[in-house]
């Protein structure tokens, strides 16, 4: 068994541990968070044998063989450095830091101790992403030449330092990876332009934000993120013989094919839509890579560079 550790108690830990439970070599051992009380609370209520009332607590458990890391995002790139720097490896939730330099220093410390270290993005290997992936190099919608993608989080006030900027808050870096990643993956085809515009109140994180990318030579793309409007979320992705629907992609437990005049569901049931990306890191580590073949460290530098540049233009 691939046995984790987590550092923090945030919204997302009890679905990250759902994920592990349901997949088939995984068990989570241990829980840390500043705030003892805390830990203790939520490794009752998930079924976690340990607790520990500091992060250094957890990196000295010699039972742990990976840290899982979802502090607020500011803290990713020092929480992420002293889990390496103590012989941990390392799953670290998005965005994996705030700057490319953090995110290069990251993977140069992980390969100079030899460790894995993997950027968080359960939407790459879902089922339904490899069903999509297939169905666009099967040619089901003919060639491609445009992405839309829509997230919306109306409801963000659980986020206490999302509005703000030095946390690392705001809609781009809070979504802005899955869409971005996501059409690399499923297209095969890297990123070649982007631009964007945001609405972003002085002194505040973005509330909205716009995309406008290119893949490869002949697919143009746009991504919408908001948390000030309630819209269908989904990725719709055009071709020359059709389109194909995915809502809300980055958890897709459906698509929608749709070859002119025909519609195809397709379904694809999960419990926790965290397994996929647990039982990779799972067999990763089984295998003893340093790195991800499929959410590398190229692809987590280059996100990383992409959205710093586009908060750069903006301020």
């Amino acid at each position: 068994m691939i046995r984790y550790g987590i550092i923090s108690t945030a919204q997302v830990v009890p679905r990250f541990v759902a994920g592990v439970k349901e997949s088939q070599s995984g068990e989570v051992v241990a829980l840390a968070s500043r705030n003892l009380a805390k830990a203790q609370q939520v490794a009752t209520e998930l079924d976690i044998p340990k607790a520990y009332g500091s992060y250094e607590e957890l990196y000295a458990d010699s039972t742990i063989d990976i840290v899982y890391i979802a502090t607020y995002n500011r803290g990713h790139y020092a929480t992420a450095k002293q889990a390496l720097s103590a012989g941990k490896s390392v799953l670290l939730e998005k965005p994996f830091t705030l700057a490319a330099a953090e995110a290069e220093e990251l993977f140069a410390l992980a390969k100079a101790k030899g460790l894995f270290l993997m950027e968080a993005q359960k939407a790459l290997f879902l089922p339904a992403t490899t069903a999509v992936r297939q169905g666009i190099a099967a040619g089901v919608i003919g060639e491609v030449k445009r992405i839309e993608s829509v997230t919306s989080y109306p409801h963000i006030d659980h986020i206490s330092w999302f509005h703000d900027l030095t946390a690392g808050g705001g809609v781009l870096r809070s979504s802005g990876s899955y869409p971005l990643q996501y059409m690399q993956q499923i297209t095969g085809e890297k990123i070649t332009s982007i631009t964007g515009t945001s609405i972003m109140p002085a002194g505040e994180s973005d509330l909205q934000t716009t995309l406008a990318l290119q893949l490869g030579e002949g697919i143009l793309a746009s991504v919408f993120l908001t948390v000030e409007l309630d819209l269908p979320s989904q990725m719709t992705i055009y071709g020359t013989k059709g389109k194909i629907v995915i809502p809300h992609f980055w958890k897709a437990d459906r698509v929608s094919f749709e070859p002119t005049g025909e519609v195809n569901q397709r379904f694809f049931p999960f419990d926790s839509e965290f397994v996929y990306e647990v039982e990779h890191v799972n067999d990763c580590l089984k295998k003893g890579r340093s790195q991800s073949p499929v959410m590398t460290p190229e692809l987590t530098i280059e996100t990383v560079k992409q959205v710093e540049g586009l908060y750069h233009s903006w301020q």
